[in-house]
């Protein structure tokens, strides 16, 4: 708990505790100096405590009244003090809100070469989780206010506002990312936020979800490198389950989806080596060096080979894709400083 409202919690307590005994002296008082019943010695106690102004319920005699006045003195002292403590409490409260969404917006601030994910749906959901299981940095976008609960409890960074206007993109940092993924349910949107985003980011790599295939090349032509069909991708799947049950089994269970059981990593070669003196997959023994083996390569103009030579000279500016263990993988990153 914050201990701004640590401390304002105490001093409620305080106060709450202060006019439990004052109204139990109110009411002891009344009912030893004055005579009242009980019930008459609780209403004297209350209207005098409130000071609204109703009549005794019998004339006061002279001692009535001296404890009268000492009881009005005290009440208006400590419900005084009452109300200023549960005005403070819930003024602060919203400072310290304010004070976490202004931290939150610091860290967002100094991120570069982030991930930006536009709509925190099902697709969103899913692109965070596994942008976590890779410890990467990234932001949501989403202008559902009710979202905002769920962001906090996931502990995300987020920005809330209509991804189409450029100050929610410029203050998720869409300028610095190096990424961006457009999650949201509408094609219509994504389009317009695409183009948005690649106005502001000439470099940022772009990720669009499309419901519509007649989307496509739309997407691609307002600038999103990638778009997904994720319902097109789902009857693929299926079919795939039907014709290669067993080959789509397999690769499901290479799936990284979570930080215990990550198999597969794509590698910049510069990471593994100084590229200013090339060495081939063979020389970097990594099947030997940490059980990893590699399984496909990426050249410098973004051309796959899979399951690639031992003698294939690793290029500047090129990509290794290594497959193994969820610890073979711990034990290549490790030795190799990967993040």
């Amino acid at each position: 708990m914050n201990p701004l409202i640590k401390f304002f919690r105490t001093k409620i307590y305080t106060a709450v505790f202060l006019l439990i005994i004052i109204l139990l002296i109110g009411i002891a008082g009344y009912k030893i100096i004055s005579g009242y019943s009980w019930v008459d010695a609780v209403y004297m106690t209350v209207i005098t405590m409130t000071t609204v102004g109703f009549g005794e319920v019998v004339p006061l005699d002279n001692n009535s009244k001296i404890f009268t006045i000492f009881l009005i003195l005290t009440s208006v002292v400590i419900v005084g003090y009452a109300l200023s403590i549960i005005t403070e409490y819930i003024l602060s409260k919203n400072d310290v809100e304010e004070l976490k969404y202004k931290k939150m917006q610091k860290k967002i601030d100094n991120f570069k070469g982030h991930i930006v994910i536009c709509g925190y749906g099902r697709n969103g959901k899913q692109a965070a989780s596994k942008l976590s299981a890779y410890n990467k940095s990234f932001v949501v976008i989403d202008k559902n206010k009710e979202i905002e609960e769920r962001l906090k409890f996931d502990n995300i960074p987020y920005v809330i506002g209509n991804a189409n206007e450029d100050e929610i993109l410029m203050q998720a940092g869409v300028d610095r990312a190096a990424c961006f993924i457009s999650a949201l349910p509408n094609d219509a949107d994504n389009l317009f936020v695409v183009l948005s985003a690649r106005q502001l980011n000439a470099s940022i790599n772009i990720i669009s979800r499309a419901s519509q295939e007649s989307s496509y090349n739309k997407l691609k032509l307002a600038g999103a490198n990638n778009v997904i069909l994720p319902d097109k991708i789902g009857g693929d799947h299926m079919a795939s389950l039907v014709v290669v049950p067993g080959l789509m089994e397999f690769v499901d269970n290479l799936s990284i989806v979570g930080k215990s059981n990550i198999n597969i990593e794509e590698i910049a070669v510069e990471k593994l080596y100084n590229t200013n003196k090339p060495q081939t997959i063979k020389d970097l023994d990594l099947r030997k060096n940490t059980g990893c083996s590699v399984i496909g390569y990426k050249d410098q103009y973004g051309e796959y080979i899979v399951n690639p030579e031992a003698e294939l000279e690793l290029a500047p500016n090129s990509k290794i894709i290594v497959l193994g263990r969820p610890e073979q993988i711990k034990a290549l990153n490790s030795q190799y400083n990967i993040d």
